[in-house]
């Protein structure tokens, strides 16, 4: 950390450690507490800029686990976010500090989830962005939204994201990119940004060549006809008397991860030489005093870019959902670039303060702010919205289909326990053999005791390619997929990572070593229902869901998995299948 970034990081500790920490304090506290009592940083600067990001359309607070596996190799070896559990917090010397372990780490989850409650919630981020704004002065400040805000929720699955368009207009957003955003229609998206209050940017989306010969209707939609930007590539905002480039960058690899059959006419990729072209004309021409990238590439990805294009002060990244304490400095050419992150779910709001004097940064002052619900009154406007939005679904949103004795939940780079019954529901449901569930990071935590809702459901399914499949795939095959991931995950060069997690199996178990080459770093699959080996040249059933190229026969995955708790009723006692993991001795990336 820098030295202003680790006396704010302090500061912050010592104001959210001093709030108190009893049980039942979110039913107690919220109603009562006003902004300023935690979250009035220290006057600093005259530029403010707010980040949040990956909130997945989770308008209310939510419990949400950090991950206890979060593996860096190579280069991103024992460096952040590659640091987890007790490590972490030895790392930010912040253990014993319960407010920021609960917010931080996974240790002691169940511990602190049961006396502080939930996180997050468009209703309290909107009281701390609004007096953060008046605060250090509205015409100075600026809120950024990272993407991935109009998925993970069944009210902006039926709304197409429109309810959370309205949610960022109210919340007051200037600036945003997309990634989960792109698997709606491409119709949908363009209509979504034409509502949207910010500006949509994005450097990184073209138009193809031939839908723009074939004047398509969504190539007639383009921004800019003559460079092929989709959308606007970026704007300048002033700031007080200060002048700062925000530069859009979505996420590089949506037509892969995701269905481009929604999107046809539309193409993504890292863009690293055109960034670097986009920031030599923005520097150029517009003479800002900064210049910021609102990114959605991923930790590892932006830490690359950072070092492989020069003249960008900060990236504001996002899509790997990790909540990083401070903004990390990565150098290159021409000197140092800063790579911030903002979590995931609401839970983190991300507040950079610049000092700039001259036409130039001359110092900055970075704080991850945890939201604690407990803390933060809700903003009255925002909680009435959010009960709209939600009042023609909430007969099923709140209908009850299970019960458990097990945290649930999904983060970790191999496996999570909503994860495992998804799995353990496809072999159940659709009679197979093995059951493949894509490494989504999105997805909220339930805890022991609770009722399992389907809005809880919803929040690890709820998407626009949900239908089931089961056939049969040959044991070679099986082999290739998990090696594919693999190495999506774990390849030494982060462009060729896509940010998701290992693909969640049931029915096998497998050794894996992720330092291994593409094609090596997986054996030893065995079948766990009978101990025996994975034949290659054997076919076996296989049931999964999500599929990105064509639309798949089977019934939405909701279904099926409310079938299987339906009839399983109480989750207790969950075996997590997790792989052999070769090499992490000493690894700072695991519990």
């Amino acid at each position: 950390m820098s030295k202003l970034s680790r006396r704010e990081f302090v500061y912050m500790m010592a104001v959210l450690g001093a709030a108190p920490v009893f049980a039942n304090s979110h039913t107690r506290m919220a109603n009562t507490n006003k902004a300023e009592d935690y979250y009035k940083l220290k006057s600093f600067g005259n530029v403010r800029l707010m980040h949040m990001t990956d909130s997945h359309a989770q308008l209310l607070p939510v419990y949400f686990r950090e991950p206890s596996v979060n593996l860096g190799f190579h280069g991103n070896f024992g460096k952040p976010p590659h640091i987890v559990g007790d490590k972490l917090l030895d790392y930010y010397g912040i253990k014993g500090n319960k407010r920021l372990e609960y917010a931080y780490s996974c240790v002691n989850f169940e511990e602190h989830a049961k006396v502080m409650g939930r996180t997050g919630g468009f209703a309290q981020i909107k009281t701390v962005v609004d007096f953060l704004r008046k605060n250090f002065g509205e015409d100075k400040t600026l809120l950024m939204d990272g993407g991935d805000t109009w998925q993970g929720s069944w009210t902006a699955l039926q709304t197409r994201g429109k309810d959370m368009v309205g949610a960022m207009n109210l919340l007051g957003v200037d600036v945003a990119v997309g990634h989960w955003e792109f698997t709606y229609k491409a119709q949908e998206v363009l209509d979504n940004v034409k509502a949207l209050d910010a500006e949509f940017l994005a450097q990184n989306v073209m138009v193809k060549e031939d839908a723009m010969m074939e004047e398509t209707e969504i190539a007639q939609q383009a921004y800019d006809e003559d460079t092929g930007h989709a959308f606007k590539p970026y704007t300048i905002k002033k700031m007080g008397n200060a002048r700062v480039a925000i530069i859009g960058q979505a996420f590089p690899y949506t037509t892969i991860a995701n269905p481009q059959r929604f999107i046809p006419d539309w193409t993504f990729g890292i863009n690293d030489d055109a960034m670097q072209e986009m920031v030599d004309q923005v520097r150029e021409e517009e003479k800002p005093d900064a210049v910021i990238v609102l990114s959605h590439n991923g930790y590892d990805t932006d830490k690359k870019m950072a070092e492989v294009v020069t003249g960008i002060d900060f990236i504001m990244g996002g899509h790997t959902h990790d909540g990083v304490p401070e903004a990390y400095p990565v150098k290159n050419a021409a000197g140092v670039t800063h790579v911030c992150n903002a979590g995931s779910n609401g839970k983190f709001l991300n507040v950079l303060d610049l000092d700039i004097q001259n036409g130039k940064i001359k110092d900055f002052k970075f704080t991850l702010l945890p939201i604690f619900s407990d803390l933060i009154a809700e903003d009255k406007s925002m909680k009435k919205y959010i009960e709209d939005v939600r009042a023609p679904f909430k007969k099923e949103l709140m209908r009850p289909i299970a019960t458990t004795e097990d945290t649930l939940f999904r983060r970790g780079n191999f496996n999570g326990s909503w994860d495992q019954i998804i799995c353990d529901a496809l072999i159940d449901v659709k009679g197979a053999d093995i059951s493949l569930s894509p490494g989504f990071r999105w997805g909220t935590s339930v805890m022991p005791g609770q009722t399992i809702t389907f809005d809880d459901l919803a929040t690890q399914t709820a998407m626009t390619y949900p239908e089931t499949y089961a056939r049969d795939i040959s044991g070679k095959d099986i082999k290739l997929i998990l090696e594919d991931v693999a190495d999506n995950l774990f390849n030494v060069d982060p462009f060729y990572q896509q940010g998701g997690d290992m693909v969640r199996t049931g029915g096998i178990s497998y050794k894996i070593d992720p330092k291994a080459k593409m094609g090596e770093r997986i054996s030893n699959i065995t079948l766990t229902k009978s101990g025996t080996k994975l034949e290659a040249s054997k076919s076996y059933k296989v049931a999964g869901w999500s599929t990105v190229g064509s639309k798949s026969p089977g019934e939405p995955v909701w279904e099926t998995v409310e079938t299987y708790l339906q009839n399983v009723k109480h989750v207790a006692n969950l075996k997590v299948d997790t792989p052999d993991i070769v090499g992490i001795k000493g690894n700072p990336g695991i519990v």
